[in-house]
Formats: structure tokens, C-alpha cells, sequence
């Protein structure tokens, strides 16, 4: 008799549920798309977040500037609501940013691969993959797209900068390392003819000492002489190498984007 009540209520114990993905509709700072890409390029399935304006559908005519982040996983969370602050505090034009991210900070993540060895690679995803595909499904205004990296990622945008100069209007570098690409990184751009666009070198005073050795030396080779973008760097007094991507990300974007004019 005991063994069937135990039994009974065994039966009727709730199942609890099994955890399910929080949408990021409702982190409305995040709010846009999602999608899995694989690159033929790169062997990789990417995973890509947008982020869109909060105007965007209110705005059907209107196409804004496009941000792509490198390091997708932990630069888009970070850098999306920051871009919405901006908008509020620097009246900094909204833009769409794109997060190019891997799934995870394990062996899943290429980004050694990627912005290293594998950057003519990568590059080709970039500009045959998945520009076209993300600008295919959002408003983006062509002649303001715009690149950013972080550390191995700020490597590539200077070498990315360097090979195809007209693949982006606006580069952004934050403490870039300069483990990779160090011959390439030390010639003249691709071509010189102008194009009109922007790189934004920034770098803290307290980054390790080849990083920051190696920005202001990169900054004094590449200013000296004729380049198809307009170079600017961005020194951040006491910025260490990682923890000052948001204001490294603030110094550059309102350079590349003024300010709209306050109503």
C-alpha cells in the first residue's frame, strides 16, 4: 500500500520544463536579426547579430551606416546598447551594427585563424559573403560601412585597411597586437589613390608595452606618406589593453559619424 501512494505521487510531480533561449527581442538595445552563416571561404559557420536603430521601422526610406564588429561574441553585447547611449548623450547618427560572432571562447572560436593566417580568407567572407547577405536584409547605406576590431581583431582591420582599402569606408583599431602580419603591416596601402574613407588607430597609454609601441610606431609610418584614408589615432589616457573597447569605440565612431545638429 505504501509502495503504490509513493508511486502516486511520484506520478503527479511536475516535470519542470526544459530551459529555453531567451529571445533578444526583449534586450531592445540588441533587438534586430539573427542568423547562422557558412562561409565557403573559411569553412566556418558564423553567427551573426544585428542590431537595428530604434527608428528603423518608422524610418521605411531612410538607409543608415553599418558597423561590422570583429569578436562578435563578447564586442556586440557591449557595443550595441553603447551605440544607443551615444545617440542619447553624443547625438552620434543611429546605425546598424553587425556582430560577427563564432558561438563560444573554446576551439569553436577561429579568431587566431581568422585575423591571422587565414586573412585573405576571411577577408573574402567579409566582402563576397556576408556583406552582401546582411545588406540584402537591412537598410544599409553603402558609402558608410565601417570595420572594428579589438586586439587581434584591430590587427586585421589595419591589414584589411592595407590590402583592400576600398572594402570599408571607416576602419576602427583598438590596441591592435601586431603578433601578426608584421611585414605587411609596415608596407604602404594597396593603392594610393584616395577613397575618401577613415581609420581611427586608438590606443591606451597603459596596453602592454609592444602594442602600444607598436601603434605609435605604425601611426608615425603610415601618417608620414601619402595613404587612401584619412588616418587619425586616438590616444586613451590610462586605457589598458581589453576594458576600454567602449570608449576606444566612442572616440572613433564620433569621429567617423558627427554629431546631427540638436533639434
Amino acid at each position: 500500500m505504501r509502495g503504490l501512494l509513493l508511486l502516486a505521487l511520484l506520478t503527479a510531480a511536475p516535470v519542470a520544463a526544459a530551459p529555453q533561449s531567451t529571445p533578444l527581442d526583449h534586450l531592445p538595445a540588441l533587438k534586430g536579426d539573427y542568423f547562422p552563416l557558412a562561409s565557403r571561404a573559411t569553412g566556418t559557420t558564423y553567427h551573426i547579430f544585428v542590431r537595428l536603430p530604434l527608428d528603423y521601422a518608422e524610418q521605411p526610406a531612410r538607409r543608415y551606416p553599418i558597423v561590422y564588429l570583429l569578436d562578435g561574441d563578447s564586442a556586440f553585447p557591449m557595443l550595441a546598447p553603447q551605440h544607443l547611449f551615444m545617440t542619447i548623450d553624443d547625438r552620434t547618427p543611429d546605425a546598424i551594427l553587425v556582430g560577427i560572432a563564432y558561438g563560444g571562447f573554446g576551439p569553436i572560436n577561429k579568431r587566431d585563424r581568422d585575423f591571422g593566417e587565414g586573412a585573405p580568407a576571411f577577408q573574402r567572407f567579409l566582402a563576397d559573403e556576408l556583406r552582401p547577405e546582411v545588406e540584402r536584409r537591412v537598410r544599409a547605406d553603402p558609402e558608410r560601412r565601417i570595420l572594428v576590431g579589438q586586439s587581434f581583431g584591430g590587427t586585421f582591420v589595419l591589414w584589411s585597411a592595407l590590402t583592400r582599402p576600398d572594402l570599408f569606408w571607416g576602419h576602427v583599431a583598438s590596441n591592435p597586437s601586431f603578433r601578426f602580419h608584421q611585414e605587411r603591416l609596415q608596407q604602404p596601402a594597396a593603392f594610393q589613390r584616395p577613397t575618401g574613407g577613415k581609420l581611427a588607430l586608438v590606443s591606451g597609454t597603459a596596453n602592454a608595452g609592444p602594442g602600444r609601441a607598436g601603434a605609435l610606431a605604425w601611426h608615425d609610418r603610415h601618417s608620414a606618406g601619402p595613404a587612401p584614408w584619412t588616418l587619425r589615432r586616438f590616444d586613451i589616457e590610462g586605457g589598458t589593453h581589453a576594458a576600454d573597447l567602449g570608449r576606444a569605440y566612442r572616440l572613433a565612431l564620433n569621429w567617423l559619424l558627427p554629431a546631427q545638429p540638436a533639434p
